[in-house]
């Protein structure tokens, strides 16, 4: 994923170098006789617009095509991860059992009897020991897809208990939900399923994957807030001829 990131990085600078570089040829043969700036009527000036298009296009597709193959690898990867969770906030000890620390916090905090062991395909503590104070994550991989589902409904049950359940989205995912929660408040952001959901100012639930899609929402909202049209008013040669009208009926 991060080779992909990089490829698609790079289109990005050759793209901003050719536009650069263009504007500086630009600017220096826009006084001579071929007319390099918009709208000369030379043969060289039309070739020369020609290839600058076809650049631009060229070089756009090649970001879109990108784009949707981040995004197919991103929904690949996303799916890879349907059956993990994040389990924060769990106190950590040296030389601990894992697997039996999530069983226990599942059976005592999320009222899962039946969890043990055996339902914990692996799991790990992740991150550095940078800050000693505060324990690390437990990221736990679950033998099932309903059984992950059934805790990810309970995590309701940790309220005041200092521990909380996340989803272990992908690194772009992350920082999408991350932006999301930044710009419309934790209330009005969460997961599921590995999709993000974000209630707008408009009231609306949006499913959005990307920053683009982010920053749509505010848009959208910005056009609904706009105050409608006035309604003319009649004028009072209207109303006259509606009265004369109305007479001659009588």
């Amino acid at each position: 994923m991060d080779a992909v990131e990089a490829v698609s990085g790079t289109l990005a600078e050759m793209r901003a170098e050719f536009k650069e570089r263009m504007s500086r040829f630009e600017a220096g043969h826009c006084s001579t006789p071929s007319k390099l700036a918009s709208g000369g009527t030379s043969g060289l000036a039309q070739d020369y617009w020609a290839f600058k298009r076809f650049i631009f296009d060229a070089l756009d597709c090649l970001q879109r095509q990108m784009e949707f193959f981040v995004r197919d690898m991103d929904a690949l990867e996303m799916r890879g991860r349907r059956k993990m969770l994040l389990i924060h906030g769990v106190p950590e000890n040296k030389n601990e059992n894992t697997s039996l620390v999530v069983a226990s916090v599942v059976q005592e905090k999320l009222g899962m009897g039946n969890f043990g062991t055996s339902d914990v395909r692996r799991c790990r503590r992740v991150g550095s020991f940078a800050n000693k104070a505060k324990p690390r994550p437990i990221l736990v991989k679950i033998q099932d897809v309903d059984t992950r589902d059934k805790m990810w409904y309970n995590k309701a049950k940790l309220k005041g208990t200092g521990i909380t359940i996340s989803e272990f989205l992908t690194k772009t995912r992350h920082q999408v939900f991350m932006a999301a929660r930044d710009k419309f408040g934790v209330a009005n952001c969460w997961t599921k399923r590995g999709h993000i959901y974000v209630l707008g100012p408009d009231g609306i639930r949006h499913r959005i994957l990307s920053l683009g899609e982010l920053r749509a929402i505010g848009e959208s909202a910005a056009v609904t807030e706009q105050s409608p049209a006035a309604v003319p008013e009649r004028s009072p040669a209207a109303v006259a001829r509606r009265g004369k009208r109305g007479a001659n009926k009588k």
